[in-house]
């Protein structure tokens, strides 16, 4: 047997376990989550006043540097590749944020960027854009606004991630953007979604709330407006509270027309919130469940003029009721639920349209007043300098003449200070000026030019120090933006009073039908034609019909399971059958669990009829019906009974009538309903009607007119619970009971 080699010291520390330092959870998360979860709240999902994004403002401080507000358009991968030197995030994520802002893909209000080419459409989800290689981009004319005073010093620049170049921490924006284009961002345990409103009312309103603070914002600013258009549904109430807090939610609708010729519907816009594909596949959905046969066809005829959905009607359909359907059941109606998540000063906030617009006032007034100080700044240096070449054109004559007898060059600059006490500055000017300059008009005109801007600089100081001056200053630029960059309304307002939907029952197709339903859960909706030209019922090996009805097709019908359970639906959600087919498997159409069958049907009408229980304990119990009425079509409602016996058999009821009960000891009894007492609780527990003896059980119900007695007076009983009549051998029933028809 071999002999086992010794291991080295070294070989052992090796084999040792490694030492694992243990981190408490909170410790992990304070280290290593916080910093990720700020980072994409600060740095990248998250807006800031000027209404952008990182990603936005690099992109369009790139376009802005690389002449593209007034160039020529370049290829869209130049674009994304100078963002790089920003955006180090890869081509791809950048392509996506320029096709989003751009005119071609129409997500935006107001595009920022110029394009040619293929962006895809807002409005569909499987519209793909072209690749950067082949669209063309500029910056949009309304980017004017945006970098009106970037280079005047009005707002911070820092360096970019490898500190070869500088970026600006927001853009300068002269009218509120952040209202304007719409804008949403998940981050980390927070999100932000943002609706756009109209450029001249967002103008408007932040003009009345700058000359007064109480101002009512629903005068001016009317409401949410977006770029595909639609209806929107006016509820006062509701926009006050986005307003004032900056959270809520509103509805929006697709515009329609309906043209006669062809009895067709066309939509030409839709909900911002939705895409063609997502209202083709609901609708599509729905016409194959049967919950919408009005419809003879459905198609998209999108082209170069725009949006188009058409929809072929069947012959004598109301296209208002149809549109009102298919508002209630499909995308063409959708709610949009706003978070006013703003990041203010590197803390993120939920604001009101109040709130943000008194932020944006108070950073757009510190940029202005950045501007002018810059501007001050350059007026005071020219200033300087002109005062110092006054000194000098008092003596001309002197100027020359100190500069002729200067040997060195270097000596100029020192002797023109000495010589009429001016600093370097002035100086250094002063020899730079040519001798052709050296003139009479010259003169004049420098004089003449050092009394402007004694006078401007004084204007200057005044509005700097002036908080009132400078808001007018917005003002005016508010003003001037709307009316040149201002546009109708895209989106309508629609009064939320005037567009309540009908209900159900005034669109569903009510004709007469005859329905089934099997022993083993299968269930059959034919109509009179129908059956009076069938056979024999289709049914699988070993089923028998347990319960048959007339009815119509609007009616309600509600079935009991084996579980005690109960579930509503409508005879209209399922299709017109046949007598030759199986049917629909009710536990699967209604979504029952495992080993769950239906055990009785019944139409509920009105409501107004009773249930009545019989359970194998030889107890009763009667339910008012309208303990199952509810708003809903389809619902799963519990403890439709009481599940401590089994169940016998279920009647429904609308007039008093004699129910037969069968015991295992061959009695019988005759139950009168109205010797029952309806309850108002599903789960009842019943009463006593059938006295059994130990090992005794009901095993059987039906209608009197089923048992067929001969003599039905030897079964009755004055009083309950009774022990019945041992059964006569004439009325014995059969061996095979099923569940009880109704009549």
């Amino acid at each position: 047997m071999p002999s086992k080699k010794k291991k080295s010291p070294q070989q052992e520390e090796v084999l040792a376990p490694a030492m694992v330092d243990e981190q408490g959870i909170t410790e992990t998360l304070i280290t290593n989550y916080m910093p990720y979860a700020m980072s994409v709240i600060v740095s990248r999902a998250i807006p800031e006043i000027d209404g952008f994004k990182p990603s936005h403002r690099k992109l369009l401080y790139t376009m802005y540097k690389m002449n593209l507000l007034r160039g020529q358009r370049t290829k869209s991968a130049n674009v994304v590749g100078q963002t790089m030197k920003l955006n180090p995030h890869g081509d791809q994520a950048i392509y996506d944020t320029l096709v989003r802002l751009s005119r071609g893909n129409g997500a935006l209000l107001h595009p920022l960027i110029d394009s040619k080419g293929n962006f895809g459409k807002c409005y569909s989800r499987d519209m793909a854009y072209a690749a950067p290689r082949y669209t063309e981009v500029k910056l949009d004319a309304i980017t004017a606004e945006i970098f009106r005073d970037i280079d005047q010093e009005a707002v911070d620049f820092v360096p970019n991630y490898d500190n070869t170049m500088t970026e600006p921490t927001l853009l300068p924006t002269a009218f509120p953007n952040i209202l304007v284009n719409a804008n949403q961002g998940i981050a980390v345990g927070m999100a932000s979604t943002l609706c756009s409103f109209n450029l001249s009312e967002v103008c408007k309103t932040a003009i009345e709330l700058i000359r007064n603070p109480e101002h009512d914002l629903a005068t001016t600013l009317l409401a949410p407006d977006f770029p595909t258009g639609g209806a929107l549904l006016y509820n006062r109430a509701q926009l006050e509270q986005i307003y004032e807090t900056g959270r809520g939610s509103f509805r929006i609708r697709a515009q329609w027309r309906h043209e006669q010729q062809g009895n067709l519907i066309e939509i030409y816009e839709i909900p911002y919130t939705t895409t063609v594909e997502a209202i083709m596949d609901k609708t599509a959905e729905l016409i194959k469940s049967g919950k919408i046969r009005e419809i003879a066809d459905m198609r998209d005829e999108t082209d170069l003029n725009g949006l188009k959905l058409t929809i072929d009607l069947k012959r004598g359909v109301d296209p208002e009721k149809l549109m009102q359907k298919l508002f209630r059941l499909t995308p063409l109606e959708d709610s949009f639920s706003c978070n006013f998540n703003v990041l203010i000063a590197g803390t993120p906030m939920v604001l009101g349209v109040r709130r943000i617009l008194e932020e944006w006032t108070a950073w757009r007034t510190e940029c202005i007043r950045r501007r002018v100080h810059y501007d001050l700044t350059r007026m005071k240096e020219r200033l300087h300098l002109l005062q110092g070449l006054g000194k000098i054109l008092l003596d001309i004559d002197r100027a020359i003449a100190i500069i002729r007898e200067t040997e060195e060059e270097s000596e100029v600059v020192p002797n023109l200070m000495i010589g009429f006490g001016i600093d370097e500055v002035q100086a250094e000017f002063v020899a730079e000026i040519r001798l052709r300059n050296i003139n009479r008009q010259y003169i004049l005109k420098r004089v003449e030019e050092t009394k402007d801007l004694e006078a401007e600089i004084a204007s200057l100081e005044d509005l700097v120090k002036s908080k009132t001056k400078l808001r007018n200053v917005i003002i005016r630029e508010l003003g001037e933006i709307s009316k040149k960059y201002g546009m109708p309304r895209r989106t309508a307002i629609l009064d939320e009073s005037e567009s309540v939907l009908p209900q159900e029952e005034d669109t569903v197709p009510d004709y007469p039908v005859h329905v089934f339903l099997s022993r083993e859960g299968y269930f059959k909706k034919i109509t009179p034609q129908s059956l009076r030209m069938s056979g024999e019922q289709k049914l699988k090996e070993g089923d028998v019909i347990s319960q048959a009805m007339e009815a119509r097709n609007a009616d309600e019908l509600i079935f009991l399971t084996n579980h005690a359970q109960a579930y509503k639906t409508r005879l209209s959600e399922f299709e017109d059958s046949k007598a030759s087919v199986l049917g629909d498997y009710i536990p699967a159409k209604l979504g029952m669990e495992e080993g769950e069958l239906p055990v009785f049907v019944f139409l509920p009408g009105d409501y107004s009829g009773s249930l009545i229980y019989v359970f194998e304990n030889g107890k009763a119990a009667r339910v008012s019906a309208n303990t199952f009425e509810t708003k809903t079509n389809r619902r799963r409602l519990t403890t439709a009974y009481s599940d401590r016996s089994p169940l016998v058999n279920a009647f429904f009821i609308r007039e008093e009538r004699e129910i037969a009960l069968y015991s295992s000891a061959g009695r019988a009894l005759l139950l009168n309903t109205a010797m029952l007492t309806p309850k108002t609780t599903r789960d009842t527990i019943g009463v006593a009607v059938m006295t059994l003896k130990a090992g005794q059980k009901v095993e059987a119900a039906k209608w009197l007119e089923e048992a067929a007695f001969h003599d039905p007076k030897r079964y009755r009983s004055r009083t309950l619970p009774a022990a019945g009549a041992k059964l006569a051998p004439d009325d014995q029933p059969e061996q095979q009971l099923t569940l009880g028809l109704e009549s």
